[in-house]
């Protein structure tokens, strides 16, 4: 099925009633900012404030199992888990915990699981109750869409891929580059579009056609709408009942990875990389300059997906 869409196909549908979206923290602007905001918490009682005063508990000590790779994800959401508790924990960080069926079936300590498309490690399990827990970084609630997260919210779950697995969207880290807010939805036949903007520093990674991954989902761009900082995707039937996306209302923010072989494309430019190309001393170089920067981003597609399943 060929898709054709236009820089106005897709029109913003106001909702009828705006309800409050649910924020269990309150992000931090900058490091130093020092906001006083006391969480319920999932274990014992805390009198600890966020991002204030440093733990005097210490932590449990756990056995983890050490990983033999490196996190790498495809973004083939896996299944929905369910919030079950969320807060802060004795040992003074911040928990989630997640009931699901599928990840948790050969859950181990320290493993890596992607919720919403950020990758957490599993500090504790219960396979009876279908329950895991994992650990969120006051960084990670700054830069990700996790704190609009409550009692009974969905999310979307996948357990890091091993070396023998399949890759069936693209490569993806866990490591949100940053959020995007919901602007337009329209429904057209069994399909979802959505209309999401997100800052420009982001958009810059984001091509029509390309890979980017929206809350941990593994979708292509269709088109980029650079004057709105905005651009646009497409769910089929099937993924619309696979992933959270399209229960999320107009105002709401979505997770964003942008393709991490744009930034290595970006860090070759900035590093002068072309230019010694130029100057080298090889034949028929300066003629051959796309070649060459061809073959490198070709080795960085290999490369990078063995670094970061192999590392």
């Amino acid at each position: 099925m060929v898709l054709s869409t236009s820089l106005h196909s897709l029109c913003i549908i106001p909702h009828t009633s705006q309800s409050k979206i649910p924020s269990i923290f309150n992000l931090l602007k900058s490091p130093l900012a020092k906001p006083h905001l006391k969480i319920n918490p999932i274990f014992k009682p805390s009198s600890l404030s966020l991002f204030t005063q440093p733990s005097k508990l210490r932590p449990k000590t756990q056995n983890f199992r050490t990983p033999t790779i490196r996190s790498l994800f495809t973004g083939i959401v896996e299944e929905m888990g369910e919030i079950k508790q969320l807060g802060m924990a004795d040992h003074g960080g911040f928990d989630l915990k997640i009931h699901a069926k599928t990840v948790i079936e050969d859950v181990h300590l320290g493993d890596s699981i992607a919720v919403n498309g950020t990758c957490l490690t599993v500090t504790d399990f219960d396979t009876h109750l279908g329950e895991f827990t994992v650990g969120l970084a006051p960084e990670t609630l700054r830069k990700t869409s996790l704190s609009e997260l409550e009692p009974g919210s969905l999310v979307n779950l996948e357990r890091a891929i091993p070396p023998t697995g399949r890759m069936g969207g693209h490569f993806v880290q866990g490591h949100v580059d940053g959020t995007a807010e919901i602007v337009g939805k329209q429904v057209e036949g069994d399909s979802l579009w959505i209309k999401v903007k997100t800052d420009k520093n982001l958009l810059k990674y984001v091509v029509p056609k390309g890979f980017i991954a929206i809350d941990g989902t593994s979708l292509t761009v269709v088109d980029v709408f650079e004057e709105e900082l905005c651009f646009n995707f497409m769910l089929v039937a099937y993924t619309r009942q696979k992933v959270v996306i399209p229960l999320k209302e107009i105002g709401q923010k979505v997770n964003l990875e942008v393709d991490i072989l744009g930034k290595y494309v970006e860090r070759l430019l900035s590093s002068g990389f072309v230019d010694s190309i130029k100057g080298s001393r090889f034949p028929e170089t300066h003629n051959k300059v796309s070649s060459c920067f061809t073959y490198v981003v070709f080795t960085l597609v290999v490369e990078s997906g063995s670094y970061l399943q192999f590392a």
